[in-house]
């Protein structure tokens, strides 16, 4: 069978985008990634993520937009005008998902608030994507990334770490990320709906509670059970000494995860002593001691190098990986050996890297990923498509 002769997941799904910056493209670029077909709708001057990371001659064409927004349609509309209002009115009537980060009060002044939209497409999926949900007090305020990591309690783990009371951003947009992955799901789950009942509906995703939830999987701790102020925090998590372990020629990340696998460590380290040592006589023992267990194996590591150390803790069943530089992670045997990386030649932008998606699908094994667009690059075609299926007066 010849590569992609098979449907893709999600081919026949047509979602009209109007997200911008990271969250919603994220999101929209998973689905673009499993086959749906991804209308990006910007203004003229294109999203204004397009320019981070930008080479002088592609300047529209910058690193982050190359994957967040790869495989999608591009078309530029001025919603200030009346033409491209009604041109976006008639996109919306044929698409199954409708996705926008445009503020409630903003997008209603233009005509395209979930009433207007369900006016025109009755069973569209109408999916807002806010920085916080509607019905609290910060309905109208903007937010990104940092202001998210701030309100979510993000910025005060590492203080709780390493003893520094000055808040810190964790630099990773993380809060965008993951809120683009919880909009991805919202889409898959209405589609589900939508499929079972042939009913739209109206979707809210909020940044700050979908992260607040994923950072408080875990940190919300005892606090499940108390109202206690101190008792927020994962333990293991915040333990100051839960660090990488120096060796000889770095770092190696060791996880001495279960009582066999400490007893293991001890040995392997060279300190089978230690397994008389009465702070770690029992399970619960090395539960409540772990800090110590860390800063037993951290004042050892460093007889050995980081590959004699991963050689020799994997082969006996004790997870460990070597602590790499950023820049280093391409050169990974790993993702070497599965293909995660690769280079293409873009139209546009030419020679670029590309990540492979990571998850592998047994009904869409060999996905072929499309382009990221330049600004308006399908318009005259979408318009096109637009004037024959719907002749304007």
């Amino acid at each position: 069978m010849t590569q992609n002769a098979a449907p893709r997941m999600l081919e026949g799904i047509r979602i009209a985008d109007m997200t911008s910056v990271v969250f919603g493209p994220h999101a929209t670029q998973m689905l673009a990634d499993l086959g749906a077909e991804v209308i990006k709708i910007e203004p003229p001057a294109g999203d204004i993520f397009r320019r981070v990371g930008a080479n002088p001659e592609t300047p529209d064409m910058g690193a982050c937009h190359m994957t967040l927004n790869r495989g999608k349609e591009a078309i530029a509309l001025d919603l200030k005008r009346a033409d491209d209002r009604a041109e976006l009115r008639e996109l919306l009537a044929g698409v199954d998902v409708f996705i926008h980060n445009v503020r409630g009060k903003a997008v209603d002044r233009l005509g395209f608030g979930y009433e207007a939209v369900k006016a025109i497409n009755p069973d569209i999926i109408y999916v807002h994507g806010v920085g916080f949900g509607s019905d609290g007090p910060y309905a109208d305020y903007q937010a990104y990334d940092d202001v998210i990591q701030a309100a979510s309690g993000t910025t005060t783990l590492l203080p709780r770490v390493d003893g520094n009371p000055a808040p810190r951003y964790f630099p990773s947009l993380v809060a965008d990320k993951i809120a683009g992955h919880y909009g991805a799901q919202a889409v898959l789950a209405a589609l589900v709906h939508k499929l079972r009942t042939g009913e739209g509906q109206f979707v809210e995703v909020p940044m700050f509670e979908a992260f607040t939830h994923f950072m408080m999987v875990e940190h919300l701790c005892r606090a499940t059970f108390s109202a206690s102020p101190t008792e927020f925090g994962y333990p293991r998590q915040l333990d100051p000494n839960r660090q990488p372990f120096p060796t000889a020629d770095g770092h190696v990340a060791i996880v001495p995860y279960h009582a066999e696998s400490i007893e293991r460590v001890f040995e392997l380290i060279g300190a089978p002593e230690l397994k008389g040592d009465p702070r770690f006589a029992t399970l619960a023992d090395r539960v409540k001691n772990m800090t110590h267990v860390y800063a037993e194996i951290a004042r050892r590591t460093p007889t050995k190098t980081t590959a004699q150390w991963v050689e020799t803790l994997n082969a006996a069943g004790v997870p460990a990986m070597p602590v790499r530089d950023l820049a280093d992670v391409p050169q990974d045997p790993h993702l070497k050996a599965v293909g995660f990386f690769r280079e293409r030649e873009h139209p546009v932008a030419g020679r670029f890297r590309e990540m492979r998606p990571p998850v592998r699908y047994g009904a869409d094994p060999d996905r072929t990923l499309g382009f990221a667009p330049a600004v308006d690059q399908d318009g005259a075609a979408i318009r096109a498509a637009l004037a024959e299926r719907q002749p304007r007066a």
